[in-house]
């Protein structure tokens, strides 16, 4: 009977053994391979694309002085056709055209210290451009003092006032994240190789905000449009 209980006692400690051993082995391959999965590399992708905007705004600001208002008024509508007309002749449709309410001074209701001026009255008015038709819009600029000829003041173009953009991102933002994409395996593969070792797949990625800047301060009409895409990637000996 005794030799009975130990021969079962023995078989039971040796399968407890070996049972254990597997265990040991399947963890300790496991936690080989956890290690294996966490041998990862984060690289950046970067795309760049040059366009040129297609929406424009483009205010143009001329004054009228006087002491008559109806002379005043009179002169502003006069100003007025002789400016619509100079920008439908180089290219711009009446319906890309804008025209605000003026803005009346009077230089006696706000009584000017030292005011020498021998006129009342000082009206701005302002006429808006807002059309695709960039290049055109563009090329205004150089010639809108022609206007000073038809005895139009142009109170100047201010240029922090001209609005460029560009609205056709979504166009472009498929090939240029596929670029950033591309951008960043080529740097993962070559850090891979440097290191002796193989490029996985990919773990996590984020392919980042895109970003819209002028291309240079000469031309606010051609933009620069940016992406920086985040990839993380396995890395396999």
């Amino acid at each position: 009977m005794k030799n009975k209980i130990s021969s079962g006692a023995i078989i039971l400690g040796v399968s407890v053994i070996i049972g254990l051993s597997s265990l040991g082995y399947l963890l300790g391959n496991s936690f080989i391979e956890t290690k294996k999965l966490d041998r990862t590399i984060v690289v950046k992708g970067l795309s760049e694309k040059e366009v040129l905007s297609d929406k424009v705004v483009f205010p143009i600001s001329f004054k009228v002085v006087g002491n008559d208002l109806k002379d005043i008024y009179e002169q502003l509508k006069s100003d007025n056709q002789k400016i619509i007309t100079f920008l439908i002749t180089n290219g711009l449709n009446k319906n890309e055209i804008s025209i605000s309410s003026p803005n009346i001074e009077d230089k006696v209701l706000y009584q000017y210290e030292n005011n020498k001026s021998t006129f009342r009255y000082i009206a701005t008015q302002t006429i808006t451009i807002y059309s695709p038709k960039v290049e055109i819009v563009y090329n205004l600029n150089a010639k809108i003092g022609e206007l000073v000829k038809d005895d139009v003041a142009i109170s100047g173009i201010n240029q922090y006032e001209v609005e460029y953009s560009y609205t056709k991102l979504n166009s472009i933002k498929p090939k240029m994240i596929e670029d950033a994409t591309k951008n960043a395996r080529d740097v993962a593969e070559k850090f891979a190789k440097d290191s002796k070792s193989s490029l996985g797949k990919i773990k996590r990625a984020n392919q980042g905000q895109f970003a819209i800047s002028d291309r240079d301060i000469h031309n606010p009409q051609i933009k620069k449009v940016r992406v920086v895409s985040t990839v993380e990637y396995y890395l396999v000996d």
